[in-house]
């Protein structure tokens, strides 16, 4: 039997009743991924041997008795999570040596979940771009199309899946690195709500990788299917524990409703600061068509729904006032200069991101304060419905683009030219608030590439979008491997 393309939930129950072993599985996985990555480029940093131990070992442990909810089940982790043993470099060539001391907590976790951890996939320079490559590891295709980007920053990730190599994968999203990928390969992401997945070890090397909560951060699970997702997010889920995790236990509230003609749902396809997409808007009608189907009560308009625009404006500020706090202090001062010469009336995002990197703590403190505003709002408008349906992108997967200056790169929607940083905004309707949102397949644009779209819940029921995501599947179709 081919194994490499069933669901982890398959593959537990088949380890169970003893149609295969983890061994098995494991040299499965490794033979695919040694004949098939050349061409993908998804797997950047190989550990088949310690692999192949950990699968022995599951199976020694599964002969024992024991069962663990991944005992077994062949996983990628995201390059820049720590792991015992293999560079941790965030693409930066300055640190390809660098091997860090200890676990990321949530490596850890798969561990003692029982996975066996293939490897880790490929990411963007400092994990900053819509697209995965990096002077160290190369790029990494989409496995639709090699001449395309297979997203970013959780890029190896989603394209290893896509592929069949591993039936799980972790990654990270600030700025859709989640939502993204998963968009572009045809396969599943889970943004979790803020704070609910712990991050140690998912940090920029050498680290030190210490309990620190990230503003607008968040570390979450890729998979061919929603209740995978939802198997994984189980795992990742809760405190760290040298923090919160000393005195809190986490219990997600259910899913709102189980069946798909009880939810009350937002659907919104246009975004006033950029275009959707004809393939990316068929996507979302899909959807919309799905729950009109099935009963759902859909709504295209609400007064509830927090301003857009605005959003959009301090989702760029904050983000981009956190990805340049690293930088050296010549960036800084450069980015100063360039900010004071901008023109009082220039609002564009281009504006905007260069005025939020160089943000005074005060300004931070202001544009935090609105953001609490939004979240008030988004708390008013789940009381009214139950999720919200949207773009993670305004394209599909665009081709290859490496230009060094991203503020000269150029997205094409539909023939016009869009600034290509500009296509975050849909990613930041979710990330700013802090709310989780669930990536789904949601079909293929006419050239063929798949198409997603995001339903956002309200926050800390994560239990909701990943509910409607499985019934959505049921209803439309999930995850193809390409062909």
């Amino acid at each position: 039997m081919e194994w490499n393309f069933q669901t982890a939930e398959e593959l537990a129950a088949a380890l169970r009743a003893g149609e295969v072993t983890s061994a098995e599985l494991t040299d499965e996985a490794i033979a695919r991924i040694e004949r098939d990555d050349k061409a993908i480029n998804a797997i950047c940093v190989p550990d088949f041997d310690r692999a192949r131990a950990a699968a022995r070992a599951a199976d020694q442990a599964r002969a024992r008795g024991e069962d663990r909810p991944l005992l077994g089940i062949p996983v990628t982790v995201k390059e820049s999570y720590d792991i015992v043993g293999l560079p941790t470099t965030w693409g930066i060539p300055l640190h390809r040596n660098y091997l860090p001391a200890e676990d990321a907590v949530q490596v850890s976790r798969l561990k003692t979940a029982g996975a066996v951890v293939l490897g880790k996939t490929n990411v963007p320079l400092g994990l900053q771009d819509v697209q995965s490559f990096n002077e160290i590891y190369g790029t990494t295709n989409n496995p639709w199309d090699h001449g395309r980007t297979s997203g970013g920053s959780s890029g190896g990730s989603a394209a290893a899946l896509a592929c069949g190599f591993g039936a799980l994968s972790i990654g990270s999203d600030i700025a859709g690195s989640l939502r993204t990928p998963a968009h572009f390969c045809g396969v599943y992401a889970h943004k979790p709500t803020l704070g609910l997945a712990a991050n140690r070890g998912m940090v920029p090397p050498p680290g030190p990788a210490l309990p620190t909560d990230p503003d607008l951060a968040v570390v979450g699970p890729m998979a061919r299917t929603a209740r995978d997702l939802t198997l994984l997010l189980d795992v990742m889920a809760g405190p760290d524990p040298l923090t919160l995790g000393v005195a809190h236990h986490l219990t997600l509230p259910p899913a709102r409703h189980e069946r798909l003609r009880d939810f009350r749902v937002l659907v919104l396809d246009e975004h006033p600061l950029i275009a959707t997409g004809a393939a990316v808007r068929a996507g979302v009608n899909r959807v919309a068509d799905a729950l009109v189907y099935a009963g759902a009560r859909v709504e295209r308009h609400s007064p509830l729904l927090p301003d857009l625009t605005e959003a959009a404006l301090l989702y760029t500020q904050l983000h981009f006032s956190g990805a340049v706090a690293r930088f050296p202090v010549e960036a800084y001062e450069q980015f100063r200069t360039l900010a004071a010469a901008l023109s009082a009336d220039d609002r564009s995002l281009g504006a905007v991101r260069l005025r939020g990197m160089v943000f005074s703590h005060r300004d931070w403190i202001e544009a935090n304060n609105r953001r609490e505003l939004h979240r008030h709002d988004w708390r008013q408008l789940f009381a009214e419905f139950d999720a919200v349906v949207c773009p993670i992108t305004p394209t599909p997967a665009f081709p290859h683009d490496h230009n060094p200056d991203p503020t000269k790169r150029r997205l094409d929607i539909d023939g016009v030219e869009y600034p290509y940083l500009d296509q975050l905004v849909w990613a930041g309707v979710a990330t700013m608030p802090g709310l989780p949102a669930t990536a789904v397949p949601a079909g293929r644009s006419p050239e063929g590439l798949p198409v997603g779209v995001q339903l956002i819940g309200p926050m800390f029921e994560d239990r909701t979008p990943l509910r409607l995501a499985e019934l959505l599947e049921q209803r439309i179709g999930g995850f193809q491997a390409p062909k």
